[in-house]
């Protein structure tokens, strides 16, 4: 009886036209076991894709990468902007499935991980920040291990590790019993696939650097995806004075209405104000006692009755009214025109 094959797969990061044809090249067949090392979301054009392959093959497993974790603990960069978008409403059900990867695997032949492990420490004993690759596994590494030294410079198990997370160059990276098969496929490498038994090595090259690509196309639906409205000025700033650097004509030019957008916003202060104190003027004209019976019921009833004592000053609204919304919802109960923010850029993928 044949031995069951398996092939475990590196970092996909979302190649899912690669993808298919390493299997098609590797003769995967129903009854192969198919793991990968984990990120195989994320940089590339076919995420959905990927998450769609690996969610309906039985005799798979994904193991928990970095980037699969960024997206449950809501840590979303622009990579992970990216997926949530393309996935769409799918996205949810992504969280839910990536909860439940595992952090390792191990076969008779090999231990696999998706990023490194701790020399020393039993495999059920190992950190799962060090086991995918999260930033303080890597920050607690360098720490233990000395300075320009990678963990798999320290490995002194007697079983094989097989790992993936940094890039090692086109070649499978074979150091101290350890086999590193990231091979950079979403940056236009290649995606590597060790088969067991036997450490038998596939390979195909990646049409094109899919990040590259991504970084660009999807900049506006990004952008356009921020909460923008909620977001209060201090971070609109910040992250503003962040993307500074964004060249690509249609990004910029979303960038800059929201420059002018946020000046417009920022201007309607003195003219809220102006508005308060007429209206709490014209309900003066009835007393003070219908005065606080009507200021009352309006959901600006705070600054109504520091107008109709004279305290109203621009800085109050600036200190209370943090957000685009917030600004807006007063200037349209004010009979004001709202400033539309963020704004509206058609635009067709």
């Amino acid at each position: 009886m044949q031995t069951a094959r398996h092939f475990i797969i590196g970092d996909i990061h979302g190649c899912f036209d690669e993808l298919m044809m390493l299997t098609r090249k590797m003769g995967l067949t129903a009854d192969d076991m198919l793991i990968s090392l984990g990120d195989i979301v994320d940089r590339g054009n076919k995420s959905k894709e990927v998450y769609h392959y690996f969610s309906n093959r039985p005799r798979s497993v994904v193991l928990m990468g970095n980037h699969e974790r960024k997206h449950l603990n809501g840590v979303l960069n622009y990579a992970q902007d990216i997926v949530k978008l393309q996935l769409g409403p799918e996205y949810p059900a992504f969280l839910e499935w990536s909860a439940q990867l595992p952090y390792y695997y191990e076969t008779p032949e090999a231990i696999i991980v998706h990023a490194a492990m701790e020399d020393g420490v039993p495999l059920s004993a190992q950190r799962e920040d060090v086991l995918c690759g999260a930033t303080a596994g890597e920050k607690y590494l360098e720490k233990k291990y000395p300075e320009g030294t990678y963990w798999s410079d320290h490995y002194t198990g007697e079983k094989p590790v097989i790992y993936g997370h940094h890039v090692v160059g086109d070649q499978i990276k074979i150091a101290n019993n350890t086999y590193g098969i990231d091979t950079g496929c979403c940056h236009g490498g290649y995606l590597t696939a060790i088969e067991l038994p036997g450490f038998i090595v596939h390979q195909v090259k990646c049409e094109t650097d899919y990040w590259k690509t991504a970084q660009k196309e999807w900049q506006v639906p990004v952008l356009q995806a921020r909460d923008w409205a909620d977001m209060d000025f201090t971070a609109i700033r910040r992250q503003l004075d962040k993307l500074a650097y964004i060249e690509e004509p249609a990004a910029r030019q979303y960038l800059d209405q929201l420059h002018h957008g946020l000046g417009r916003l920022e201007a309607l202060f003195p003219v809220l104000k102006e508005k308060l104190d007429a209206f709490a003027a014209r309900l003066l004209e009835n007393g003070r006692e219908v005065f606080s019976r009507e200021a009352n019921s309006y959901p600006f009833k705070t600054y109504l009755f520091k107008s109709s004592n004279h305290n109203l000053k621009v800085e109050d609204l600036q200190k209370s009214l943090l957000t685009p919304q917030k600004i807006n919802q007063l200037a349209a109960a004010l009979g004001v025109a709202p400033v539309e923010f963020p704004p509206f850029i058609n635009t067709v993928r």
